[in-house]
């Protein structure tokens, strides 16, 4: 790999919008990229892993000494898809 990981602000977002733009911005992005992703909402450590184990994303877990809650993720080359308006449904 070796490339810098794709940072994502998801600032104060509640979990659902984040999960939202995330599946939006991992569409376009090639298998193993490393994914930084900031969130504020408290219910992220539970959701993101959450997510990925539906996905099929790798969850990385949290980032040591990052300024604001950050989450490492990976994108998976056989990601499931979820539901267009529901990104915590398989589809």
């Amino acid at each position: 790999m070796g490339s810098d990981p794709v940072v994502i602000d998801g600032g104060d977002r509640s979990c659902v919008r984040l999960l939202l733009e995330l599946r939006g911005r991992i569409a376009g992005l090639v298998p193993g990229t490393v994914i930084h992703l900031i969130a504020r909402d408290p219910a992220a450590p539970i959701d993101l892993p959450a997510w990925c184990h539906l996905t099929g994303h790798t969850y990385l877990g949290p980032l040591d000494g990052a300024a604001s809650p950050t989450y490492a993720l990976q994108v998976a080359a056989d990601a499931r898809p979820t539901a267009p308006e529901s990104p915590w449904r398989p589809r």
